[in-house]
């Protein structure tokens, strides 16, 4: 019976690769939960700012609560990285 070295079926550097996209560094899932809520803020700003005029007023008011929602989550995602 020979034994198999299964250390050599799978080529080292496709297996660090696999690893380093599966498995980020902290730093880089801090900074998509970041781009995430800018894009969030970005989107509801100019959608409240291009048909703000057209919306009824309890959909302006849930609006404005998402925004300011996602403005304090960004605030405290910022104040983490920043200790």
């Amino acid at each position: 019976m020979v034994d198999k070295d299964y250390n050599s079926y799978i080529p080292q550097s496709f297996a660090a690769t696999t690893l380093d996209v599966l498995n980020p560094n902290r730093s880089v899932i801090v900074d998509m939960i970041m781009v995430q809520l800018l894009s969030i803020i970005v989107c509801m700003s100019m959608i409240l700012v291009f048909k703000g005029g057209s919306m009824p007023s309890s959909t302006i008011s849930y609006f404005l609560v998402g925004l300011f929602a996602s403005l304090i989550m960004l605030t405290g995602v910022y104040s983490r990285i920043t200790r």
